[in-house]
């Protein structure tokens, strides 16, 4: 990555990466969704978004995340070569203006003179090219007149769950508007007329701000919101590459996008077109319209999927061969725990169903079989009364913390690499087709010091199998921190 010279003002990346995963159940879940699942090619939107930043010229990115994503955004950020990010972990969600603010905060502290570049994390987005002009537009604009930017998007289609800019007189960068108008969402009779329209735009969700200008105007319009956020980053905790806001101060401010909360009402909002092509993926239609592969009888097809006598479909499995005969429009998808089959006109009805199924109870919306860890991952492969059996992986240099259950005992066996063990006060390599026994009650972790991941087979027995049935020692990953500001450790 690019780091600017000192001396110049900064463009620091802000990557917001919150959001659930319900619009795309069964492929995202609570835990995983939608910004970090590799939706169109081997990249997660996530890290698409941080490749579109990675040789620009910009300062190391501010993410803006929370605790139960950090693992796997730290994962993909460093398995994309972005080694110095700074995770802003918001302890409850507040929508976009107090995540903005607080990476503002913060920046203003590191760099006061500077700009922000806000990206969402979960959308689609091809040419980069133009998107990299649109960028360098609003860069001009805001060191020329210090305005508030939004990137507007040509409406493509009649868009009922977004919100609208009406753009208004020229400004002396060619190609930037004032802003006369955001509005939300119209009716499907108006949005028609609203496409024929030549200044009306998209909101892309996507920012240009002036740092110093940003907080000013948010101190303005928004002094209680700028009052408690500004609290939660006095008295946050850092954690790593981490700093946790407080709970209790940031859980006060006011839940509202930054458009609404700064941008509605400021006299300092302009606009720049990003004519990139754009999708923020909020459906498997969507999905299906972005695809750049469509065999001949116009599916996707991703995975061990074979279909007969089937058309205009998205069809994707996991591993698991997955046989479609006879139709037309429809969603399969196919994960290790879930199956959805969806009309694709009526995938926008996912979402009510998901709500439905958790209030039901059902684990499957929360998270999938595989849990993302800092070493690595699990993958439960069974379980029953009394015992549990799981893939564990261990990337090269990963470890597993120091710890000891109160209630059951584990099995390991290495698949493949070689495992550096300790139980208790012991500590030896463990190989392929070898078995290590911890007893209930002692203390033990793996660590893979081999530069090849690291597979095993654990096998835990006991009366209680919970998660929070792991007593830390001495861990590796700073995780007891957590407790201090209002966080459970997973």
């Amino acid at each position: 990555m690019t780091t600017p010279p000192p001396t110049a003002r900064p463009t620091v990346p802000v990557i917001l990466a919150g959001g659930d995963g319900t619009r795309l159940w069964p492929l995202s879940r609570v835990a995983m969704p939608k910004q970090f699942q590799a939706l169109t090619d081997r990249l997660s939107p996530f890290q698409h978004a941080l490749m579109r930043i990675a040789d620009g010229g910009f300062a190391p990115p501010i993410i803006v995340t929370n605790a139960a994503y950090l693992d796997v955004a730290s994962a993909q950020a460093g398995a994309v070569g972005m080694a110095d990010p700074l995770f802003v972990i918001e302890p409850v969600a507040r929508d976009s203006a107090p995540a903005i603010l607080a990476a503002a905060i913060l920046c203003a502290r590191r760099h006061p003179v500077s700009d922000l570049l806000v990206l969402p994390s979960e959308h689609h987005l091809r040419g980069d090219d133009r998107f990299r002009r649109s960028v360098d537009t609003a860069k001009e604009l805001a060191a020329a007149a210090e305005m508030l930017i939004a990137f507007g998007l040509n409406p493509a289609y009649p868009e009922t769950d977004g919100r609208y800019i009406r753009a208004g007189a020229p400004m002396v960068v060619p190609g930037a508007r004032l802003i006369d108008q955001f509005f939300d969402k119209p009716s499907g009779a108006d949005v028609e007329a609203l496409k024929a329209d030549g200044d009306i735009l998209w909101n892309s969700g996507k920012f240009y701000f002036p740092t110093a200008r940003l907080l000013d105007e948010a101190n303005r319009l928004q002094p209680d919101m700028v009052t408690t956020v500004t609290r939660a980053v006095d008295i946050a905790h850092l954690v790593g590459p981490a700093i946790y806001l407080d709970r209790a101060a940031y859980a006060r401010a006011q839940s509202l996008p930054i458009d609404i909360a700064v941008m509605d009402h400021t006299d300092c909002a302009a606009v720049v077109p990003l004519t990139a092509e754009w999708n923020d993926i909020s459906s498997y239609s969507d999905l299906w319209e972005v695809a750049e592969e469509r065999d001949g009888d116009g599916n996707v097809m991703l995975g061990r999927v074979v279909a007969e006598n089937t058309t205009n479909s998205y069809l994707r499995t996991d591993g698991r061969l997955t046989a479609v005969v006879g139709l037309d429009n429809v969603v399969v998808i196919s994960t290790e725990d879930a199956v959805l089959v969806a009309d694709k006109s009526q995938s926008q009805a996912i979402r009510p169903m998901v709500e439905r199924l958790a209030a039901e109870g059902a684990k499957e919306v929360e998270r999938s079989p595989t849990a993302y860890r800092p070493w690595g991952t699990q993958r439960q492969i069974d379980g029953g009364l009394g015992y549990q059996v799981s893939h564990i992986t261990v990337v090269p240099g990963g470890c597993l913390s120091l710890h000891y259950h109160h209630y059951r005992s584990e099995h390991w066996t290495v698949v493949s690499g070689v495992a550096r063990v300790a139980v208790d006060d012991r500590e030896y390599d463990v190989r392929p087709n070898q078995t290590v026994y911890v007893p209930l009650g002692a203390i033990h972790r793996i660590e893979n010091r081999a530069n090849v991941p690291l597979h095993l087979i654990e096998v835990q027995c006991g009366g209680y199998l919970g998660e929070d049935d792991v007593v830390l020692v001495n861990d590796a990953h700073l995780r007891t921190i957590l407790g201090a500001v209002g966080m459970a450790a997973e």
